[in-house]
């Protein structure tokens, strides 16, 4: 009987460090106009500091799930709750070359914990109600950006946008030391075991697990340019800050239900490709009506309503791209093309900012993801024909 609270425990503590994890990358988000006047740098420059928190793990994604299983991952993830804590005191100081800096030793930090967070997860639930557990999980994320969206302005507005930076930094070592204190192994897992430095995935499994990754990055890099740049949309049609910022907050409090219910929904439904791509496909349509329309509220409450629902279907593509042997660095693959995606995307869209000198230009850019995330879902499920078998 112990043993059924303890998962939920667990899950708890975990679900904590990731909400502090989301909260430290909104914070650049929440501050863009704020960073352009007091760091000297245009919107371009904006983009480029989001996308610097997930530059590492282009490269780190995949060695950091093998480290977690040499080490421990519990280890290996207080290590990266502590990165992300020295990156985030750093990114306080009024200095460029500090706010870069600490910006990826966070982000290193933070590849560590988001990989290995759903290793921890698949420990402690393993076939019991690990559906559930992986969306509430997920949920995370928008709380952690809808807690920045609503708090970060006003903390800015008070005590200035360096004390924003040292605020995510103390909530990130809160959960260091919740993980440290309370967090442990389920009986019987296998953290000794040495991760061989080898994938061995046929090539259409890398063909894929490759467009999944890729419908999960563009999918993520839409949400976060909507999140990032909405505001400074609505503030160019008369919204305050303050105000934009709670409105566009929307799209992480609305998520936090629907990713857990999204997988019901589909199974309910019985046709997941279908509400994939007719997400895909609303929410590119309603961003594009934002951006060259007058009217804003209707387009933004479709997005806000439709936008959680495939979340936990792309995050089930790898396990139909490759076989359960596979599964391990299938997913490391997976997390590459969605980092990378991140990693250098929302540049572009603050790029389309400066260039167009209009504020709907990156709202059009995420429509445009949208696109190519639906595309690839068409390619996705064109190459599986007569491929791999769903798990």
């Amino acid at each position: 009987m112990a043993s059924i609270p303890t998962r939920w425990l667990m899950l708890l503590v975990l679900l904590v460090a990731r909400t502090a994890m989301a909260c430290q990358f909104q914070t650049v988000a929440s501050l863009g106009p704020i960073l352009v006047d007091a760091l000297a740098i245009d919107f371009a420059w904006v983009g480029t500091l989001i996308g610097l928190y997930m530059l590492p793990g282009t490269i780190i994604a995949l060695p950091g799930g093998m480290l977690g299983q040499r080490f421990g991952a519990k280890r290996v993830v207080l290590a990266g709750l502590a990165l992300m804590a020295l990156g985030g005191a750093l990114m306080g100081a009024h200095s460029l070359a500090l706010v870069v800096g600490g910006r990826l030793i966070s982000g290193i930090g933070a590849v560590f914990v988001n990989v290995l967070l759903t290793k921890m997860i698949a420990d402690w639930f393993a076939r019991r109600e690990i559906v559930t557990a992986m969306g509430i999980l997920v949920a995370s994320w928008p709380l952690g950006l809808a807690l920045g969206l609503v708090s970060f302005a006003p903390i800015a507005g008070a005590y200035g946008w360096g004390a924003v930076m040292h605020a995510a930094a103390g909530l990130v070592l809160a959960s260091l030391l919740l993980v440290a204190a309370l967090y442990r192994d389920p009986a019987g897992s296998d953290e000794g075991a040495v991760a061989r430095l080898h994938i061995e995935l046929a090539p259409r499994e890398w063909l894929l697990v490759s467009l999944a990754g890729l419908i999960w990055g563009t999918y993520n890099v839409a949400y976060v340019v909507l999140i990032s740049f909405l505001p400074d949309l609505l503030t160019a049609r008369g919204y305050s800050l303050p105000e934009a910022s709670r409105i566009v907050s929307l799209l992480g409090w609305v998520l936090i239900p629907s990713l857990p219910l999204s997988g019901y929904v589909a199974e309910r439904l019985g046709r997941p490709s279908l509400l994939m791509l007719g997400t895909f496909t609303v929410v590119a349509l309603a961003a594009a009506a934002m951006s060259y329309g007058s009217v804003l509220i209707a387009p933004f409450g479709l997005i806000v309503l439709v936008i959680g629902l495939p979340a936990g279907l792309i995050m089930a593509l790898p396990a139909q791209a490759v076989r359960p042997e596979n599964l391990a660095g299938g997913m490391g693959i997976f997390y590459t093309w969605h980092y990378a995606g991140m990693a250098g995307l929302p540049a572009v869209a603050g790029l389309t900012r400066d260039l167009s000198g209009s504020p709907a230009a990156p709202v059009a850019f995420a429509a445009v993801m949208m696109v190519v995330a639906a595309l690839s879902l068409v390619g996705f499920r064109l190459a599986k024909r007569g491929g791999v078998e769903s798990s």
